[in-house]
C-alpha cells in the first residue's frame, strides 16, 4: 500500500513527482556531525492516518524525525534566471519541518511526501557500521512499509567551525509576529528559542541592536523599536544604559553565541541619516534622531562622541574587544562615497582598533580604503580575490541568481550546499546572509505570514527573507536551513583533512575529474558529485583514524 525510497537530504520531494533519485543505502559521518535523510512515502491506494515512524537500531536513541510539508510559492525565482532550478511555476514546494505530532501523521492517494531523519550520536557511541530500521506503521500496529540503512560513524571529531557566520536576526520580527511586548518576558524567551536555533545551525554572530537597525525601511519609515541600549539627554550631553544590552549578551552567550556584530550606525543605501534612536529627554521618551537627521551633521556627530567611547569601554568590560564587529552603512554605492566617507570619519577614531564591514560589492569602491572588511557578493567577489584581499568574507542575497550558489525553494539543495566546498577552496572567513527570520514586505511597510507569503508579499524570491518559520511554540526549521549547515559541516571536515595533508591537496580532491576548477560560479550542478565528494574527504581521513 506505501511505495518508499530513501533520499538523500539534498532531494525535494514534490507530491505530483516520483523522485527519480538513486535511493540511499549508506553513508559515513563524523563524530559531532548531524548527519540527515529522508524517506519518501506514497501511498497507492487510500487516505491513510495515525501514521507513525519507528526506529530501530543501536542509534535509534539520536535520531529525531520531522515532517517536511509543502508550501505556497507565488514568486518562485525571477523570469530571467539561469535555468538551475527544480521549478520556475508557483505551487506547493517542499521546504517546513514540523516534528511528527502525537497523532501521527497523513498520507494522502498517490502524493509523495516525505520524512526527514537527522542523527547525531552521542560521543561514548563506538565506532564502526551502525543500521538503522525504519518501519512505517499505522495506528494499530501493522507495518506498512520498512527500510534499512547503514551508516558508518568514524572515530574523529568534527573539528570546531573557525568560519564567522551571521544571518541577520530581526528581534523586531519575533515580536511583531507573536504580538509580544518588546522586552517583555515572553518576547525574551521567544527571542532565545530564535536564538538557540541559529546556533544549533552553526550562526556564530548575531546582529546586535544596540539601535534598532535601519535596515529594509522605507525612507521616512520605521521598524518596531527594539533598541538595546537606554539613552538619556541633558542639553548636549548623553548618558547611556546598557543592562538590557548586558541581558542580550549574557543570553547569546549562554547559548554559544561566540561573535557580535553591532546594528549599523547609518542609514542603508548610502549613510545619509541616521538610524532611529530613542531616548528620555525633559523626563519623556522622545525620538532623538532619525531619518530628519543629517548623517554628517554636528548633532549626531556630537552624540557620537559620547555614545562610541560608552559604548567600547562597555565592550572592554564584558571581554568582548576580539569578538565586536561594527557596520556603517548597507550596501553603499559608488555615488554614496562623500555620504559614506564623512560617516567612517566620524567614527573611525573611536573604532579604529575593531573590524569594520559592511556588504560591498564594487571593487572600486573598496579601492578607496574606505572598508576595512568588504563583504562582497558571491558573484562580484572575483576581483577582490584576485587582490588577495584577506580575511574576506562573502554574502548572498536577492540578486545573486544566476550560476552561483543559492537557497532560494526553487532551486537543488545542492546549490545551498555547495558553497561549503567553495568557501573552503578561498579560505573565506565569514559568511553574511540579510535574513534569519525577516517576516516583513519590502521596506518593512507592512508585516507578512511566512506560512503564507515566502517571497515578502511578492518582491523576493520564495526563500531569501527567512531559514525558520515562527511556529506557535517557537521557531521550526526549513530544509534549507538543514542543508546549509551541512554545507557548513563539509567546510569543517575538508578543514580537518587539510590538517592531516594541506589546503592544497584537498582542493585537489575536490576538483579530480573536474573539467576545470571549481569557483564560485562554476561547479557541477550535479547532486551526486557533491555527495560523493564528502565520502571522499570521509574516505580520506579514514587513513588518520
Amino acid at each position: 500500500m506505501v511505495e518508499n525510497r530513501l533520499l538523500s537530504s539534498l532531494e525535494k520531494v514534490f507530491l505530483d513527482e516520483i523522485p527519480q533519485a538513486p535511493v540511499l543505502s549508506r553513508a559515513s559521518m563524523l563524530r559531532g556531525e548531524v548527519y540527515s535523510l529522508q524517506w519518501a512515502l506514497r501511498s497507492t491506494q487510500t487516505r491513510l492516518t495515525g501514521l507513525h515512524v519507528n526506529v530501530e537500531g543501536s542509534l535509534s536513541p539520536f535520531v529525531k524525525l520531522w515532517n517536511v510539508h509543502v508550501v505556497p510559492v507565488e514568486l518562485p525565482v525571477y523570469p530571467d534566471h539561469d535555468g538551475f532550478v527544480l521549478r520556475d511555476t508557483p505551487g506547493l514546494y517542499p521546504d517546513l519541518l514540523e516534528p511528527i505530532p502525537e497523532q501521527g501523521f497523513i498520507l494522502l492517494p498517490d502524493q509523495w511526501r516525505s520524512v526527514w531523519i537527522s542523527l547525531r550520536p552521542d560521543a561514548d557511541v563506538p565506532a564502526g557500521e551502525h543500521v538503522l530500521r525504519l518501519k512505517l506503521q499505522d495506528a494499530s500496529g501493522t507495518i506498512l512499509a520498512d527500510a534499512q540503512f547503514t551508516v558508518e560513524l568514524l572515530p574523529l571529531e568534527l573539528p570546531s567551525q573557525t568560519l564567522r557566520h551571521t544571518q541577520w536576526f530581526h528581534s523586531d520580527c519575533i515580536a511583531d509576529f507573536y504580538g509580544f511586548e518588546v522586552f517583555s518576558e515572553p518576547y525574551w524567551q521567544r527571542v532565545e528559542q530564535f536564538m538557540t536555533m541559529a546556533v544549533e545551525h552553526g550562526i556564530n554572530m548575531i546582529l546586535t541592536p544596540i539601535f534598532t537597525p535601519p535596515l529594509d525601511t522605507a525612507v521616512g519609515g520605521e521598524r518596531t523599536t527594539v533598541q538595546l541600549v537606554d539613552v538619556t539627554k541633558q542639553g548636549d550631553s548623553y548618558s547611556f544604559g546598557f543592562d538590557r544590552l548586558t541581558r542580550w549578551i549574557n543570553m547569546a552567550r549562554r547559548i554559544g553565541v561566540e561573535f557580535f556584530e553591532f546594528a549599523h550606525l547609518f542609514t542603508q543605501w548610502g549613510a545619509k541619516h541616521a538610524p532611529k534612536i530613542m531616548g528620555r529627554e525633559n523626563g519623556e521618551e522622545v525620538k532623538l534622531f532619525g531619518w530628519d537627521t543629517d548623517a554628517a551633521g554636528p548633532e549626531y556627530a556630537q552624540f557620537l562622541d559620547q555614545f562610541l567611547p560608552a559604548l567600547v569601554a562597555y565592550i572592554q568590560g564584558q571581554g568582548l574587544s576580539q569578538h565586536s564587529y561594527f557596520h556603517i552603512s548597507d550596501e553603499p554605492q559608488l555615488e554614496d562615497l562623500e555620504s559614506y566617507g564623512k560617516a567612517r570619519d566620524m567614527i573611525h577614531r573611536h573604532l579604529r582598533d575593531f573590524p569594520i564591514m559592511d556588504a560591498l560589492s564594487n571593487f572600486e569602491f573598496y579601492e578607496t580604503g574606505l572598508v576595512q572588511t568588504p563583504i562582497p557578493a558571491n558573484n562580484h567577489i572575483e576581483p577582490f580575490l584576485a587582490a588577495g584581499i584577506p580575511n574576506l568574507w562573502t554574502y548572498y542575497c536577492i540578486s545573486q541568481y544566476k550560476k552561483v550558489s543559492q537557497r532560494f525553494v526553487c532551486m537543488p539543495s545542492m546549490r545551498n550546499r555547495v558553497l561549503g566546498c567553495q568557501l573552503f577552496k578561498y579560505n573565506i572567513k565569514g559568511f553574511l546572509h540579510w535574513g534569519y527570520n525577516y517576516y516583513n514586505s519590502q521596506y518593512s511597510l507592512q508585516g507578512v505570514n511566512p506560512f503564507r507569503f515566502l517571497d515578502g508579499l511578492h518582491w523576493s524570491p520564495a526563500g531569501d527573507t527567512f531559514l525558520v518559520y515562527p511556529g506557535p511554540d517557537g521557531p521550526l526549521a526549513s530544509l534549507r536551513l538543514k542543508v546549509f549547515h551541512e554545507g557548513l559541516q563539509d567546510l569543517r571536515a575538508m578543514q580537518l583533512l587539510a590538517s592531516f595533508t594541506s589546503h592544497d591537496a584537498v582542493v585537489n580532491l575536490l576538483e579530480d575529474e573536474l573539467a576545470q576548477p571549481l569557483t564560485f560560479s562554476d561547479y557541477p550542478r550535479d547532486t551526486q558529485w557533491l555527495l560523493a565528494v564528502r565520502e571522499r574527504v570521509n574516505a580520506a581521513l579514514r587513513r588518520y583514524c
